[in-house]
């Protein structure tokens, strides 16, 4: 079955209870058992159906032969990282998203865990030699948080597998849609599904895909054990969501397209993070393991910080808001927002930065909103 078949009917087959065309949400903590240790389900901690519907239906997105669902995308984060043990290495892109960072530098390294960062271009050419025995995971975003950076997929995996190590890809801002990372040879894909997958800003979610058994044994132990998971109700949403995620990411995809162009050719911007067009320096690679360049655009300001805040403050349908993939259209500031746990780093943001989430609206509306929101911000000189 094609993509979009397998969205509204993989793993949602109608109940056989009711003849229900959608899957039900199934809002229990424990089921009935037929006798001691006979059972389909016990405790919804371990298995519930709603949420085997969307591991099911979401696994067959990413071309995985499992899935897990988790309460939040910190949550697949956290549950991978205890694949890692203190002492061995992860070697991440270094334009990561800021609560990864957090996790990573605030959390894990201060345990004994070791982290090198590595830029998009290092992780896809000459990453063998960056790499050793001690390194157990590669993590990699692509397109990346915020910058919109490019990795080759395929030559990151096979630099991972060279020294024994897993490649992990972020691919929330990607979806499965647009791009598909163990098709080209990751080991486990991660998505926030609070993002484009439930696409409507009403939910918090996490998931983790492979098609590696004892991966997915792994993890569904410690899915288990770590008890992060989310409701029924919860996968419920993330469900409804897939339904139409083919038809959103065209239009998300479209939109920024024509929102990155515009943006290309103002005044009062100095550079456009977008992978769509043909100067972006992933464009080729983009090009060539997704299916469109996605629905994010980030751009600088060509002022200052307060230059900036006065764009993010003066839009009416971009909302000012953190997250992303929803079908409304967001815009923030990343340095002070979802990334200011990089203030103070090496990977500290520029204060110009600005991050869009293009929603679904009329791209027309879109481009008159930004175009009002810069008109405050005066060109300066020497800028594109």
């Amino acid at each position: 079955m094609e993509f979009e078949t397998r969205a509204i009917h993989t793993g949602q087959a109608p109940d056989p209870e009711t003849g229900a065309v959608i899957v039900p949400i199934y809002q229990t903590s424990t089921f009935a058992q037929e006798a001691v240790g006979r059972f389909r389900y016990d405790y919804s901690r371990t298995a519930n159906p709603t949420r085997e519907a969307l591991e099911t239906c979401l696994a067959s997105l990413e071309s995985a032969e499992h899935g897990l669902a988790f309460a939040s995308g910190m949550a697949a984060a956290t549950t991978v990282m205890h694949l890692v043990s203190p002492g061995e290495r992860v070697a991440s892109v270094n334009d990561v998203y800021g609560g990864t960072y957090r996790l990573f530098e605030r959390v894990y390294a201060p345990k004994g865990y070791s982290f090198d960062y590595l830029t998009a271009e290092e992780l896809g050419a000459g990453l063998a030699a960056r790499l050793d025995e001690r390194t157990r995971l590669v993590w990699v975003e692509t397109p990346t948080n915020p910058f919109l950076r490019v990795v080759d997929l395929a030559a990151a995996a096979e630099a991972a597998h060279a020294v024994g190590a897993l490649l992990v890809v972020d691919n929330t801002f990607a979806t499965p849609y647009l791009q598909r990372p163990l098709e080209l040879g990751a080991d486990l894909v991660l998505h926030s599904t609070t993002k484009y997958l439930g696409g409507h800003s009403d939910v918090v979610g996490g998931f983790v895909a492979t098609g590696d058994g004892a991966l997915a044994e792994r993890l569904g132990f410690l899915q288990n054990s770590l008890g992060a998971v989310p409701g029924p109700f919860d996968s419920w949403l993330v469900l409804r969501g897939l339904k139409t995620l083919s038809l959103r990411m065209r239009e998300h995809c479209a939109n920024a397209r024509q929102v990155a162009a515009f943006l290309d050719g103002h005044p009062t911007v100095a550079r456009v993070h977008y992978p769509g067009l043909a100067g972006h320096p992933g464009h080729e690679i983009a090009a060539s393991q997704m299916h469109d360049f996605g629905g994010m655009v980030s751009f600088e300001v060509d002022g200052s910080r307060e230059d900036a805040l006065r764009v993010v403050e003066r839009t009416r349908l971009f909302t000012l808001a953190e997250s992303l993939g929803g079908v409304e259209s967001l815009i923030e500031h990343p340095g002070l927002m979802t990334h200011a746990s990089l203030a103070g780093s090496p990977f500290e943001l520029p204060d110009t930065l600005i991050r869009l989430s293009v929603g679904i609206e009329a791209a027309a509306d879109l481009l008159a909103d930004l175009e009002q929101a810069l008109a405050g911000t005066a060109p300066h000189a020497g800028g594109s």
